[in-house]
């Protein structure tokens, strides 16, 4: 009979001490293979399988180097979390230091790039290496309050042993991913942390609700920001003629004229004046304008004559794909949610192409789920445009298709439970070599 899972926020709101006993129990009998008192929960058991098969040592304080101080001072100016950090010190601060907590925030990879609050807690974090530029990966330091929310995208609480480097175990903490609100791309992660007495199991939900107050906050900075645009786009589109639409920095358009609505338009990482090729509009005319661009595209659209397509999975819980035209036309990716992930892993696959009942089969093993799979697809084609054609789902002839894939075929998009992609992750394996 398996154990249920402790209720680790209930028992450390009686005691404290006693939730830690039972929760050391926990690991070391899950880390000899034994079973223990009570099962881990689930979101915990699964980031210490994650460390056993990446090869974390549990006994060992793992510790990557500091970035040094100009770095960290780079990364917040380049940042969007520091447009939220008032709203962050306002939500958690005050009661953080009160309650012996300390406030992090770090980028999307893991790198500490604020830490305030209590300064007794301050000097402890500096003992386990919580530190300004520190490396806060899963994959680094084990399971977190920073690494495993970013890993999961969802808030996680991890109290004393359930954090799998022993070193952590007299830690408390919790953590939530601040995702953009434009397009769902992790930004970083928020975590309160301190002594593990501190824990209360209330804190899981205050620091949830300050990261959607967060990301609340980025979405009225976008809106306005595109309202600034599209005055200065007015009179500018009005003189026009033809297909023409102006898009922030990041490619959100603000005004169209000529042509249909588009919500996002995927453009190179440095994008320049002159004649350029972008894959959802083809040609255009790329000419600067304040706080954006705006695009002038040719009159007859069409897919460049060759273009190439990496669709890049090495990195578990980050799927990309880029593309590029040609030296002139420049180069753009775009990092994918982890249904597109799939769809497009599916259509490198499968260079024939495949229809949405096939898709549907593939993803979800019931091919009448074609609706689902169709609404997906029309999403990809707003940003791949011509490269990714229809009637069967296909990548077009024009596009030179790479896949790149994880050395560990278990980080094959890790979330997927698709049937196909886990026969691909068997195959995988199968055709790896014996170790010497």
């Amino acid at each position: 009979m398996v154990n249920p899972p402790l209720n680790v926020a209930r028992l450390a709101a009686l005691d404290a001490a006693q939730a830690a006993r039972v929760m050391n129990a926990v690991r070391e009998a899950t880390l000899a293979g034994q079973r223990g008192p009570v099962a881990p929960r689930p979101v915990i058991e699964q980031s210490w399988g994650r460390m056993l098969r990446s090869g974390v040592d549990p006994e060992r304080d793992c510790r990557s180097g500091l970035l040094p101080p100009e770095e960290v001072r780079r990364r917040r100016e380049e940042s969007p979390l520091r447009h939220v950090l008032p709203v962050l010190r306002e939500g958690l601060l005050s009661v953080a230091d009160v309650a012996q907590h300390i406030m992090v925030v770090a980028d999307a990879e893991g790198r500490v790039l604020w830490r305030e609050g209590s300064g007794p807690v301050l000097r402890k974090a500096d003992g386990l290496g919580f530190e300004l530029g520190a490396d806060w990966r899963e994959d680094v330091v084990g399971t977190n309050g920073v690494g495993t929310p970013a890993v999961v995208r969802r808030p996680v609480q991890v109290f004393a042993a359930e954090h799998f480097v022993r070193s952590h175990t007299s830690w408390t903490c919790t953590g939530a991913p601040i995702t953009d609100p434009r397009d769902g791309r992790l930004l970083g992660v928020v975590d309160v942390s301190g002594p593990l007495e501190t824990m209360h199991p209330a804190t899981l939900a205050w620091v949830d609700s300050v990261a959607k107050l967060a990301e609340a906050r980025l979405r009225e900075l976008h809106l306005t920001s595109l309202e600034r645009l599209r005055a200065v786009a007015a009179p500018v589109l009005a003189r026009l003629a033809g297909r023409a639409l102006v898009v922030d920095r990041d490619g959100w358009a603000a005004a169209v004229t000529g042509m249909p609505y588009v919500r996002r338009v995927g453009l190179p990482k440095s994008l320049v004046p002159g004649r350029r090729w972008l894959p959802s509009l083809g040609w255009c005319a790329v000419e600067p304008l304040c706080g954006g661009w705006l695009l002038r595209a040719d009159e007859e659209p069409h897919t460049a004559s060759s273009s190439r397509v990496v669709l890049d999975l090495t990195r578990p819980e980050r799927a990309a794909v880029t593309v590029s035209a040609g030296s002139s036309a420049g180069t753009w990716s775009r990092e994918l949610s982890p249904r597109h992930a799939e769809l497009l892993f599916l259509l490198a696959e499968h260079p024939g192409g495949r229809g949405a009942a096939e898709l549907a089969g593939d993803l979800f093993g019931d091919p009448s789920r074609t609706v689902t799979v169709r609404a997906e697809m029309s999403r990809i084609r707003r940003y791949l445009g011509g490269l990714l054609q229809h009637r069967p789902y296909r990548f077009s002839e024009a596009a030179d298709i790479e896949l790149l894939l994880p050395e560990n075929p278990r980080d094959l998009l890790p979330r997927s439970a698709a049937g196909a992609v886990e026969r691909r992750r068997v195959a995988l394996m199968e055709d790896r070599p014996a170790p010497a």
